[in-house]
């Protein structure tokens, strides 16, 4: 009884959390809903039995990831609106959509087959972490390390994006023009600059 009533209010704190996380615009707003949402996830983990996922739920995503997101907001000016772009709406979606697939393919893959199996098989005597490392290290090893490809490639995006932002130094020019830099980046096309 104790676990349902856990499980449905970590759920309704989680949703709660990741809703405020998208509809918010105040960027510190959505970053401390993110941070709580994690660490309302890694509540589930501790209700399985999983302990060692949920400390490193909250050790990883809540530290590590929020932390990283944290240092990465204060090198954008998060009161300018964001004005997205896009040349080509339906080439975005056909290759997100094929991207989504793919990734669903190779994380079902190893479920799916029978032929995988540990090649040390895991005894009821050895530790949670022990468990999780034969795993992931035998049955998982694709999907692991497909996402850890993924995180690199996001990590140079991720780089190569702050570059071409960063083309002017803010602690390099004088008041004056950091006023009307500011100032011009409020008025729309629209209104002609004035």
């Amino acid at each position: 009884m104790f676990e349902v009533v856990a499980f449905y209010l970590f759920a309704a704190l989680t949703i709660v959390m990741f809703t405020i996380t998208v509809m918010t615009q105040q960027a510190l707003y959505a970053l401390t809903a993110m941070a709580a949402g994690m660490i309302f996830i890694s509540a589930f983990f501790f209700i399985l039995g999983a302990d060692f996922l949920g400390a490193i739920q909250i050790i990883v995503y809540t530290g590590a990831v929020m932390s990283l997101y944290a240092f990465g907001m204060m090198f954008f000016d998060t009161t300018r609106d964001v004005v997205e772009k896009r040349n080509n709406p339906r080439f975005v979606v056909v290759l997100g959509g094929l991207a989504a697939v793919l990734i669903v393919l190779i994380v079902l893959a190893p479920i799916v087959t029978t032929d995988l199996n540990a090649h040390y098989p895991i005894d009821a005597s050895v530790g949670n972490s022990q468990a999780i490392g034969m795993v992931l290290f035998t049955k998982y090893l694709v999907p692991f390390e497909v996402a850890a490809v993924m995180l690199l490639v996001a990590m140079i995006a991720g780089i190569v994006l702050a570059g071409k932002k960063m083309d002017k130094s803010l602690t390099l020019m004088a008041d004056e023009e950091i006023a009307l830099m500011h100032a011009s980046s409020h008025h729309t096309p629209e209104e002609g600059g004035h």
